[in-house]
């Protein structure tokens, strides 16, 4: 019998996109094949995103699609966050899956699957672990790759339910995120983007001394490794020393993401969060101050409940004096099980998107001013990739997918070339190429 081919769609964050690869490799190490489009698979899989009501949305319109796109004798799997949450609710609204497996039963679909597929493979299965702590991924078709270090958040936040789907914060082994990492750049990364849903809280959980710190200069030995990234900073963890690393290790990007939420002292206290604008720019003073060229990013809930028109003053204001160069706002979605789905003050969805309009209108502008004060420097640029002839890459200051792109006049896939700057396009730039 010829092995069965799969096709899985991803959904949601890097995060997601990380217990994809490891999924998609654990198959093929069990003998499956790879489908190149839904409707010519055994096995259809979507991997879910739970964290708010629009990705939810998206998901099961997702499985929708793919329901009619597949063959009518092929098997449908649900996977991810939203098959973690909803696990039962989603197998009686939707007769069509197959199987519905959720994050903590990762272990058991190559079983799920042979059973699906009534395939029999020679040879015995391997015991199965937990993917966080796989390291084999599919062969990377682009420079950069993303690693989560951990898994889950003990952050009290009010407004989320990570903890309620991912659970507690699990740390992995440093020695076990640097095997994966060498993997990686043996295969062609050059980039390696480091998440987890709290990821300067790295190592509490496993007394890792030195946590995110030690870790960072433990993996900066790795051959092939050009540039480190680092996403999703909570404010509160920062400490100097993380800051001060950032700032002196020639292979950690100065790019700090900072998960701010707002700048209003009571709505941050309502979230659980401990912060406020005044505080939040001394710190983005320090960052400056140390790493005068550090590119700063953020995120911003919209429409918390309790939320005034003062409120979205204050954190315009609050932007204005920031100068963040990226920022994305999205409104607040009542999630179940949460503290603040309980809160009084519900904002109406058209105001809040009113709201969101205009502060998203002033991180605009910043940001094409940011781009444009570019111009005419002279910076490494690694080329992610050529579309229509032409090829794409990014600095120091852009992460891959979320923010701008540096068109190139030249270069190939992979290249590592210094760049100057020539022109700016709203959030991308254009560049022509000095040296490679």
């Amino acid at each position: 019998m010829t092995a069965p081919t799969v096709w899985l769609t991803t959904l949601g964050c890097a995060k997601n996109q990380v217990d994809s690869d490891k999924l998609f490799a654990m198959l093929a190490e069990a003998g499956y094949g790879a489908a190149s489009d839904p409707s010519s698979a055994d096995v259809v899989m979507v991997n879910t995103c739970a964290f708010i009501e629009a990705a939810r949305e998206e998901s099961v319109d997702t499985i929708l699609e793919l329901e009619e796109a597949k063959r009518p004798d092929a098997n449908l799997v649900v996977l991810g966050c939203m098959a973690q949450r909803f696990g039962s609710e989603i197998s009686e609204a939707m007769p069509q899956a197959d199987a519905v497996l959720g994050l903590d039963r990762y272990g058991e679909l190559v079983g799920t699957l042979d059973r699906l597929t009534n395939w029999q493979p020679v040879g015995l299965r391997q015991v199965p672990m937990d993917i966080l702590y796989a390291i084999n991924r599919p062969t990377p078709t682009v420079p950069y790759a993303y690693v989560k270090v951990a898994e889950g958040c003990d952050k009290p936040c009010t407004f989320c339910a990570i903890p309620l789907i991912r659970g507690k914060q699990r740390s992995r082994r440093p020695t076990n995120i640097h095997q994966e990492i060498s993997a990686l750049t043996a295969a062609g990364v050059r980039e390696i983007v480091l998440v987890a849903q709290d990821l300067a809280s790295y190592g509490r959980d496993i007394d890792a001394p030195g946590g995110l710190v030690e870790l960072l200069r433990f993996v900066s030995d790795i051959d092939g490794l050009r540039r480190l990234r680092l996403l999703y900073l909570y404010p509160k963890e920062i400490r100097p020393a993380l800051i001060e690393e950032m700032a002196t290790n020639p292979l950690i990007m100065p790019y700090f993401d900072l998960s701010l939420q707002h700048a209003v002292e009571r709505l941050l206290r309502a979230m659980s969060r401990p912060g406020g604008g005044s505080r939040y720019l001394d710190l983005i003073s320090q960052i400056r101050s140390s790493a005068p060229e550090a590119a700063l990013r953020s995120s911003f809930i919209v429409g918390f409940p309790g939320e005034t028109e003062d409120d979205v003053e204050t954190l315009a204001e609050f932007l204005q004096a920031a100068r963040l160069d990226w920022a994305g706002f999205f409104p607040y979605s009542a999630e179940e099980g949460t503290p603040a789905a309980n809160l009084p003050g519900r904002i109406d969805p058209e105001m809040a998107a009113e709201r969101l309009r205009f502060l998203q209108s002033i991180q605009d502008d910043l940001t094409e001013r940011a781009n444009g004060a570019q111009v005419g420097r002279t910076l490494d640029v690694l080329i992610d990739q050529v579309e229509d002839g032409v090829p794409v890459g990014r600095t120091y200051r852009e992460a891959p997918e979320i923010d701008g792109m540096v068109t190139l006049d030249r270069g190939e896939p992979g290249e590592w070339v210094q760049a100057t700057i020539t022109a700016s396009y709203g959030v991308d730039l254009a560049a022509e190429v000095v040296e490679a």
